[in-house]
């Protein structure tokens, strides 16, 4: 999953940041409300985390500019100002939620992960295809219930990308995009050692490769 942080205090947004890269989210961090319209205008996210009090474009008109081009992204609100009239500008304006500081990130997680299930349709906390299980909760995955395994954080974020669409193909490079934030180097071969590591710890049928095009997990397995 990659997120687009949007937080203009030095300190809170490197101490989010780092949560949610230790929390398996490719995460880019932008410190005004242009530079998040511009971001996002040209890179695709899973989900937005929006400060209100920002620099240049308030919080809540970068809120209606996203919702203004009928962008459905799941888009939480990070703020200080928890006054109900804000509160309701800010739900009322499109957002998923709306979070006050100061936040505990255990709880703010959590609302990312029930805000993305929303979006996706689907209320179990639990991403499966049928044969294959995974918990973002905990990071780990099963096969046909067995014992759970734990995964690392970016086998995690692979079999993430692919379990949210079952059936769909995934080039290596929407792999990557998934998995590495800005800055972060992209290693030689990541993608298939990933793949490797993910096929011999729940099994080599779980991950297909489509030659020349990219990697799937079954539909309704």
């Amino acid at each position: 999953m990659r997120v687009l942080l949007v937080e203009d205090d030095p300190m809170i947004g490197e101490v989010v940041q780092d949560a949610l890269k230790d929390a398996s989210y490719a995460t880019d961090w932008v410190k005004n409300g242009l530079s998040a319209l511009t971001t996002l205008a040209s890179q695709r996210y899973d989900l937005v985390l929006l400060d209100l009090g920002l620099p240049g474009r308030d919080g809540l008109d970068v809120l209606a500019s996203i919702r203004a081009k009928d962008n459905p992204i799941p888009l939480l609100i990070i703020t200080a100002r928890d006054g109900l009239d804000d509160r309701l500008r800010g739900l009322d304006g499109g957002a998923d939620d709306y979070v006050p500081k100061p936040f505990q990130m255990a709880e703010l997680l959590a609302r990312m992960r029930a805000v993305l299930r929303r979006k996706s349709g689907n209320a179990a906390p639990v991403l499966s295809n049928g044969v294959v299980s995974l918990d973002p909760a905990t990071k780990e995955a099963s096969v046909h219930s067995s014992s759970p395994t734990l995964l690392s954080n970016r086998e995690f974020a692979l079999l993430q990308a692919l379990l949210v669409r079952p059936g769909a193909i995934l080039s290596r490079a929407e792999l990557e995009d998934r998995i590495y934030g800005w800055g972060e180097e992209v290693e030689s071969n990541a993608v298939e050692y990933l793949i490797h590591a993910l096929r011999r710890k729940l099994g080599s049928e779980i991950i297909k490769n489509v030659r020349g095009v990219g990697w799937m997990v079954s539909k309704n397995a």
